[in-house]
């Protein structure tokens, strides 16, 4: 991937290509589930998870923000947010 796409504080790259379809979800639903307010996952993929982000919107809701930094024939990289989240 581009250097215009390492990470920056807070944010968790997630290269989701090196993990088995069918982990794939439960690895992401994990993963988003570990993040704190204000950190980002960055996810890169090989294709656009459309479905995905459908379930990902029902069990995060309004806490969740979805910002594509890439969408292309290569694949997508999308900034997933968690904010909003009460303190424990």
């Amino acid at each position: 991937m581009p250097s215009r796409l390492d990470p920056e504080p807070n944010v968790h790259v997630f290269d989701a290509r090196g993990i088995a379809r069918r982990f794939r979800h439960s690895a992401i639903f994990g993963a988003l589930g570990a993040l704190r307010n204000g950190e980002t996952m960055r996810f890169i993929n090989d294709h656009d998870p459309v479905p995905l982000l459908g379930q990902l919107n029902a069990r995060f809701g309004d806490y969740l923000t979805v910002a594509y930094r890439q969408r292309d024939d290569a694949g997508v990289v999308i900034d997933f947010g968690i904010t909003g989240l009460p303190e424990e």
